[in-house]
């Protein structure tokens, strides 16, 4: 099956069963190790996967393949089209580079990655990255300080003070994302450090005690001032850059008025869609990365409210 692309990285579970229930079967993860069609996702220890030249392709390792790194542990992802899928990290740098020659590869980033692959490569992409980068930031216990020792086919941690003995559990940050729109324009921000004229709706993380639709409105009216009522959910995109989850929304203004309170945002600004058309007509608008669910909430607003396809408005 082919992954629709929607918001990258999403859309994993129609072609990936995770078998969560079985990673504490060694016996078991064992013989999918060896199944000669297991294949093997290598990450260096700056979350880089390596990728075929030219191919647009992740470049997997083999059941053959993976005796390259025989003493490195794998993590169990689950399986995809009939296959077991592992992830392998490598942190030493010198054996990354010499890799990338014993397996005809090249290393690119998830951000570099993500739109080159397809689909279902790039959300196995993105699984792999959170779950590597919180095996490397998980060593010690948080409550008493010794070190941890991965269990469940890597998908936790356990303390290895018997007297302690706690579990850890991977974790996710999550947060908003929103389009909020008035009279027919959208509210869009910018951050001082981004290309000329680009723009792209506000997000924040959620807080301790905070519902998603109270964040939305306290994260617009602290970058923004403006003050928002309608809250709606549109749809969520691992973000594992390196481990958090954007909650997509749209949301109605009841104050739009901008006043631009904590300096997160160099500029605010009411945009229509005659103004965005404008905009990128002339190379004045820039628009997030297509990465992002920004994009699609941007996409699917223009969509909406103007019958525009922003794809097809990007020179």
């Amino acid at each position: 099956m082919t992954l629709p692309r929607t918001n990258t990285f999403s859309g994993l579970s129609l072609i990936l069963d995770r078998l969560a229930e079985r990673r504490d079967e060694l016996d078991w993860v064992a013989e999918q190790a060896a199944d000669v069609d297991a294949r093997y996702i290598l990450l260096d220890s700056l979350g880089e996967t390596y990728l075929l030249p030219g191919r647009d392709a992740l470049r997997w390792l083999s059941a053959e393949e993976r005796k390259l790194l025989a003493d490195t542990p794998a993590s169990f992802l689950g399986h995809a089209q009939d296959r077991p899928h592992f992830l392998l990290t490598v942190d030493d740098a010198d054996l990354a580079l010499e890799l990338e020659t014993q397996l005809g590869a090249i290393r690119l980033s998830l951000r570099e990655a993500g739109l080159l692959l397809p689909a279902d490569e790039a959300g196995l992409f993105a699984y792999a990255k959170g779950l590597a980068h919180w095996q490397r930031e998980t060593r010690f216990c948080a409550y008493c300080g010794s070190p941890l020792q991965l269990v469940s086919s890597g998908h936790r941690a356990q303390c290895t003070n018997t007297v302690c003995g706690r579990m850890h559990f991977p974790r996710t940050d999550a947060a908003i994302i929103v389009i909020v729109e008035h009279e027919g324009a959208c509210l869009l921000g910018r951050q001082a450090g981004w290309p000329p004229g680009r723009y792209s709706t506000l997000a924040g993380f959620i807080e301790p005690g905070e519902s998603l639709e109270d964040a939305v409105r306290r994260e617009v009216a602290e970058e923004s001032g403006v003050i928002v009522g309608e809250v709606h959910y549109h749809s969520s995109q691992p973000w594992p850059m390196p481990a958090s989850l954007m909650v997509g929304f749209t949301a109605k203004a009841i104050d739009p008025t901008i006043r631009l309170r904590d300096r997160e945002l160099e500029d605010a600004r009411w945009f229509t869609p005659e103004q965005i058309v404008d905009g990128l007509r002339h190379g004045s608008f820039g628009v997030p990365s297509k990465l992002s669910v920004s994009y699609q909430l941007l996409a699917s607003w223009l969509r909406l409210r103007a019958n525009l396809e922003l794809d097809a408005l990007i020179p």
